[in-house]
């Protein structure tokens, strides 16, 4: 076990010295072909010469949408990204921005959903159905299969939970039925027959009401848990199809959704968006890493010892154990504790930690420093047949923005970016950056977003210098992928 134990170590301790947050899985080569060849994102249209091009290690390149008098994104979006400093052989990152109608799956109505080019919020001209804007970013590690398929195809995993509830959300005045019959038929939550839901049900009794109090359910939890369970459905693609097709890796997903009138902000990993209206930062979205997350873990860790191997020990210490320190009491805490306390060392004790390190340094099993994403399916501890993934959630935490409520000016804006951004810049450092290029471009230019995206890139990427890639201040650069989307607000919500 001690050997096991050694080689995990030597594993931490050079992953966290090439900056790598993720781990890999040694002789898993590629026996199937790729389920999408890789590429950059489609919108950015590139040709095989600037393809190429992009990938220079050497000289990191950014690119962005509309070069050469091609068009621009939906919304007037910004968007720029640039490759790594030789981290990873691709670029790893994808991002995807797509204007997706949902049509009802009414039998009566059209039920194929659509993907369209165009600006359109009303969905399709028979009005069967509505629109909802996606703008996403696939954080990829340990290769870009997931992250390219994720791209790919988790905007229609969302149209497809959004179909199945297209007519509920429709009709915005009436609440969502509580249950639906075999035939689709629905009640509401105040016991009335929804429209267009003729069916079986029948009104509770005097003698029954006391035992069916029921849940008020918005529309707005409706989507959240539509986008919820997309975010399930494409994870368990992957795993699927991963015997068929070589799907490598996984990757941290960023999505937001506008639809209906506001904002969803969905979040599995540790890329972030914040919005910036009237110069405040508002973050829309937290990292989940082994620190933020350390208390589910243990738990998980609690409820199912087996996944630890008898090689890891849930429990966290201030640092490691020595074999002479059993016995005496040391700083300890689990997962019912925010706090610390003192315990008697024991043998169980010198096992590795479950949660090992601190801020980016902090790894799972000592593999993996990002603790919710999509994929990781073969991921394994080195030199042991351990599986992570038991311990990595492909739910994201979705937070909602009512643009509604709120007036937007020119200047408003919502920022997502990839860690390559936020390893370097604070919100405050990015909002101040953002503020500072649009304040200089003409409020009617469509080209200040993506002038902003640009920005963000090259000072976050700095500038290549004798020691490497600096930023203005002489601090390191970031040696990682960035990938970053400006969408502005006015007049768009």
């Amino acid at each position: 076990m001690m050997s096991r134990m050694k080689a995990a170590v030597a594993q931490l301790v050079s992953s966290i010295a090439s900056g790598s947050g993720s781990g890999s899985n040694p002789g898993a080569g590629p026996e199937h072909s790729a389920r999408f060849p890789y590429s950059r994102p489609l919108f950015l249209l590139l040709s095989p010469e600037e393809a190429q091009r992009a990938a220079d290690h050497s000289s990191r390149p950014i690119l962005s949408p509309g070069q050469g008098g091609r068009g621009a994104l939906p919304w007037d979006s910004g968007y720029a990204e640039v490759i790594n400093a030789g981290k990873s052989p691709l670029n790893e990152d994808q991002a995807t921005r797509e204007v997706v109608v949902v049509e009802s799956k009414n039998p009566k109505s059209n039920m194929e959903a659509k993907e369209i080019n165009e600006d359109g919020e009303n969905g399709d001209k028979d009005g069967n159905g509505f629109a909802f804007h996606y703008w996403a970013l696939f954080d990829g590690h340990a290769g870009t299969g997931a992250a390219v398929m994720a791209s790919r195809l988790l905007h229609m995993h969302i149209c497809e939970q959004l179909r199945d509830i297209a007519d509920i959300l429709r009709d915005c005045d009436v609440p969502p039925p509580i249950c639906l019959s075999s035939e689709a038929e629905a009640v509401t939550a105040d016991g009335a027959k929804s429209p267009a839901h003729e069916g079986d049900w029948q009104p509770p009794t005097d003698n029954e009401s006391r035992f069916l109090l029921e849940k008020e359910i918005s529309h707005q939890c409706l989507i959240v848990g539509a986008i919820e369970n997309a975010f399930k459905q494409m994870d368990k693609q992957i795993a699927r199809e991963r015997s068929s097709y070589c799907i490598l890796g996984g990757c941290c997903a960023l999505a937001v959704i506008y639809l209906l009138g506001k904002i969803y902000v969905a979040n599995a990993g540790d890329s972030r968006a914040i919005l910036i209206r009237n110069g405040e930062v508002i973050p829309l979205s937290n990292e989940f890493t082994p620190e933020s997350e350390r208390q589910r873990l243990q738990y998980l860790g609690y409820l199912q010892p087996h996944l630890l191997g008898n090689e890891f020990t849930r429990l966290e210490f201030p640092r490691r154990i020595q074999h002479r320190e059993i016995g005496r009491k040391m700083l300890f805490r689990d997962y019912s504790m925010t706090g610390w306390a003192y315990k008697t060392i024991e043998e169980d004790d010198l096992k590795f930690p479950l949660v090992y390190g601190e801020g980016k340094k902090a790894r799972v099993m000592a593999t993996i420093g990002v603790t919710r994403g999509l994929g990781d399916h073969d991921l394994k501890v080195h030199y042991s047949n351990i599986h992570i993934k038991p311990f990595l959630s492909c739910m994201p935490e979705v937070k909602v923005y009512d643009v509604k409520k709120h007036e937007h000016g020119t200047d408003d804006v919502i920022v997502m970016g990839t860690d390559g951004l936020w390893d370097v810049a604070s919100d405050r450092e990015v909002a101040d950056a953002v503020i500072q290029m649009l304040s200089s471009c003409e409020p009617d230019d469509r080209d200040r977003f993506t002038l902003a995206a640009q920005d963000l890139v090259m000072k976050s990427r700095g500038v290549l210098k004798d020691h490497g890639w600096r930023l203005s201040n002489n601090r390191l650069g970031s040696g990682d992928d960035i990938s970053v989307f400006v969408i502005p607000l006015y007049g768009q919500t």
